[in-house]
């Protein structure tokens, strides 16, 4: 937690010099299921939703919350980073992520430093945690992700993960393809979920609906 005061601090700090030039953007959304990573978080459906301020000079500060069916049945996130750009094509993103639940046991929350590199409809990241959910030990999660439009209308992701990490059940391949598209203001997503373990929480051949509103 110390951490995260200190990463929440310095956001706020940088905060002062470019208040004018804040941009304050938010998020709802009920799906019929929450995946992190391949593994089931809700066990049905989940209520999420979230708030992001961004500054010119390319430093944000946000916090997400979802709804889920352990540690107490909310999951609370904040997070701070940096996002620029290394070319037109090609751009990046630095930041720090704090996973709490706050109904739940403090030796179940964790935190996150993560990267990554965009290149076109491309982009390549990953996130590392010295000591992963329920004080479970270092973990490492790369991922690929490629999207595409279809047409006007409609969008198409690819987004494949792996996660390596000193307790070998929490490692484990996602993999998830996503159709998106937007009516009446909102936003409606169908993935398909999978995973390479199989029983327990793992996805295996999982399909979820969000519907999203942006604010």
């Amino acid at each position: 937690m110390k951490a995260l005061k200190t990463a929440i601090f310095a956001a706020t700090m940088m905060s002062g010099a470019t208040a004018m030039a804040a941009e304050v953007s938010g998020n709802v959304a009920i799906g019929s299921d929450y995946f992190f990573r391949g593994i089931d978080q809700a066990g049905g459906e989940a209520l999420s939703g979230g708030f992001d301020v961004g500054f010119e000079n390319g430093f944000y500060v946000g916090t997400w919350a979802s709804s889920i069916d352990f540690s107490g049945g909310l999951e609370l996130d904040y997070y701070a980073g940096y996002g620029g750009s290394i070319s037109e094509d090609v751009s990046y993103d630095i930041g720090y992520l704090y996973y709490g639940y706050p109904q739940g046991p403090t030796t179940e929350e964790f935190e996150e430093v993560y990267a990554s590199v965009s290149a076109g409809d491309a982009t390549l990241g990953f996130a590392y945690s010295d000591d992963y959910y329920a004080s479970t030990g270092h973990s490492t999660y790369v991922y690929f992700d490629y999207g595409v439009a279809l047409s006007e209308a409609f969008s198409l992701g690819l987004h494949v993960g792996t996660m390596t990490a000193s307790d070998p059940a929490n490692e484990a391949d996602d993999y998830s393809i996503s159709l998106s598209t937007e009516a009446a203001g909102l936003g409606f997503d169908l993935s398909w979920i999978d995973s390479s373990e199989k029983g327990g929480l793992f996805a295996d051949n999982e399909f979820v609906l969000t519907v999203s509103k942006s604010l």
